[in-house]
């Protein structure tokens, strides 16, 4: 069993929260906007963690993560990228990737929307963890919790950190 934090779009703020309500998790994802390295490096002291850099991200991020990560948790499959978009309408570069991979579980982030959508047309569960950083125009600060057992994905848990001011 793998308890993992899942995290997007810190945009360079860590909230010390973060490290209460990931503190029994294995592992933490980060799926791309850090912001800067003193994010990954952050939460790399405190877990292992694993990333994709987004769209704002600098050298100091993209060459240490990858764009896109393709790899098995347990008896998962996960496709990782920043901007993927939503089903139906995928992102032009995410939905190839699906068809390839065909992933588990896809995990992607940038629109700062909270989801978590099962994607009945590609057997393949969607999460986007929202935006856990102060800049862009969400309201509510969010993350997910969740585990993956084998081949079994529960106990999603959505966690608000508070507004973005």
């Amino acid at each position: 069993m793998t308890r993992i934090g899942l995290i997007s779009d810190t945009h360079d703020y860590v909230d010390e929260a973060i490290f209460k309500h990931f503190d029994r998790c294995d592992e933490i994802w980060h799926a791309g906007d850090f912001g800067t390295s003193k994010v990954a490096d952050a939460l790399q002291a405190f877990k292992p963690l694993r990333g994709v850099y987004g769209n704002i991200d600098g050298y100091d991020i993209r060459s240490v993560y990858p764009e896109t990560q393709v790899w098995n948790c347990e008896e998962v499959k996960i496709l990782m990228t920043h901007i993927g978009g939503y089903t139906p309408k995928y992102h032009v570069i995410s939905k190839p990737l699906m068809l390839q991979h065909r992933p588990q579980l896809f995990i992607s982030g940038h629109s700062h929307i909270l989801k978590v959508i099962y994607d009945n047309s590609l057997n393949c569960l969607h999460m986007n963890p929202g935006a856990a950083g102060k800049h862009g125009w969400h309201k509510v600060r969010t993350l997910i919790r969740f585990v993956i057992d084998g081949k079994d994905m529960r106990e999603c848990e959505v966690i608000e950190l508070g507004g973005r001011g």
